[in-house]
């Protein structure tokens, strides 16, 4: 059997692995172990992302004081994410497989640095066949620097390891063209670039998650943009994995497609750092247009109008088009001092290169 894909990463949201009464559901987390496991007897290298270490842990200990939510993600994350791993680390191998523990933060994929210093860690971990089972690390997370959630992870991690595909597993079959309680809904099964979703997507967020389908779409795009394809499925249905690679035609799933376009990785870098951005380059209504065209342009600074926040070289920087709105991400290559001295000026070097832009 010839597989659709040969490096995958897999993210399993909370409400797959825990019941309604908060606890694990052990038989569900086996059942999916047992699909990796297949799967990568089969040749298929896997990343796992996986929530359920909050909502493990709460079902563990009672707090003996009322705590706000950072106190119990920090108390019940630490209790859950022992149990967690435990249960993998006892699952995976009855199948012979080992596994290694990647816990991270949002802050270790602010600088390039940190970036390609846990790109290594996992590409080590799988050169010697482990699979890397990946969870923010909740205990030192606090508000400000959190993922939206774990398809925000998911999808670095996926861009980051150059996956071929992400999927992404919920408690629901994809993204309906309705709501999902109506008879007559049924699942969008593809999505092509630029299609518009907003009349569909959910904005209520899921049971034990942080987020909803609204986080998972829009990471959907930006994965899919960078060349990944990104499914959602759920991850409740018996053989799920084994399914979508094997029949991907006939399984109810909604899948991204990918963009034709290779991406460098510094650029996947750069597109997933908006929330390490430093400052604001706001540019007029000329630039605007040139950068929504189809030629790649870099930022000049004959194009930029003013300059918000304080940023050294090398810092990530929002692109603000002539109406204030974010259009994307770019690394600049002054710092807010100097830049502004070049403001409006003909002849000079560019303040984002186009290879060090990512346009939303």
């Amino acid at each position: 059997m010839t597989y659709q894909f040969t490096k995958i990463a897999v993210k399993i949201g909370s409400n797959v692995l825990t019941r309604k009464d908060g606890t694990l559901d052990v038989t569900r987390m086996s059942a999916l172990v047992d699909q990796i496991a297949e799967l990568r007897k089969a040749g298929i290298e896997i990343i796992l992302i996986s929530s359920g270490a909050v909502a493990s842990g709460r079902s563990e200990i009672k707090a003996s004081k009322k705590l706000d939510s950072v106190d119990q993600r920090q108390l019940f994350s630490a209790v859950g994410q022992a149990k967690l791993i435990n249960r993998y680390y006892e699952l995976f191998r009855d199948h012979g497989t080992p596994v290694g523990q990647v816990l991270t933060t949002k802050e270790n994929f602010g600088t390039r640095r940190h970036y390609l210093n846990q790109r290594n860690c996992m590409m080590v971990m799988l050169e010697n066949g482990v699979i890397p089972i990946v969870n923010e690390n909740d205990t030192i997370s606090v508000t400000e620097l959190m993922f939206t959630d774990n398809d925000e992870l998911s999808g670095m991690i996926a861009s980051m390891m150059d996956m071929q595909a992400l999927i992404i597993l919920s408690n629901i079959d994809g993204i309906y063209n309705g709501s999902p309680s109506d008879a007559n809904t049924k699942v969008i099964r593809e999505v092509e670039h630029g299609k518009d979703l907003s009349d569909y997507i959910q904005t209520e967020k899921s049971g034990f998650g942080r987020g909803g389908m609204l986080t998972k779409t829009n990471i959907a795009r930006k994965v899919a943009d960078e060349g990944i394809t990104v499914i959602i499925a759920n991850g409740k249905r018996d053989n799920i994995l084994v399914d979508l690679l094997k029949h991907p035609e006939t399984t109810v799933c909604t899948r991204f497609i990918p963009s034709n376009e290779e991406v460098s990785s510094v650029k996947k870098w750069i597109a997933h750092s908006e929330g390490f951005a430093k400052g604001e380059l706001h540019i007029n209504e000329q630039a605007t247009k040139v950068l929504k065209g189809k030629k790649a342009v870099s930022i000049l600074p004959v194009g930029v109008t003013h300059i918000e926040g304080e940023f050294e070289k090398d810092d990530i920087v929002r692109i603000m088009d002539f109406k204030g709105k974010q259009i994307g991400v770019g690394k600049v290559g002054f710092d807010s001092a100097e830049a502004k001295k070049m403001l409006g000026k003909h002849g000079l070097k560019p303040f984002v290169h186009y290879d060090y832009l990512y346009l939303e």
